[in-house]
């Protein structure tokens, strides 16, 4: 299981958490100009690298507050968590 750092609670497993997908995505100016075409990219197709990759986590079994984990998808390890711009938080496992 994994210990997440919650930037506002603490270290908490993952179980209370959910997973918002990848972060950092530019969201749409004008949804309404996509083309259908243009909108399922938007809505279903994300990166799926090997290695660091950021993702959004919301503490849903506790504060309810949305932040950022930087993670690698091979060994799982989170290397940092933040919040907003960029910020760190803390250190992961």
């Amino acid at each position: 299981m994994l210990l997440i750092e919650c930037p506002w609670c603490g270290p908490r497993d993952e179980i209370e958490f959910a997973y918002g997908g990848e972060a950092h995505i530019a969201r749409p100016a004008d949804p309404s100009k996509l083309s259908d075409a243009e909108w399922a990219e938007f809505l279903f197709f994300r990166s799926n690298p090997k290695g660091a990759h950021r993702e959004r986590w919301v503490h849903a079994a506790g504060c309810r507050r949305w932040f950022n984990v930087e993670r690698d998808t091979v060994s799982y390890r989170i290397s940092r968590v933040y919040t907003g711009a960029c910020e760190p938080v803390g250190e992961g496992q």
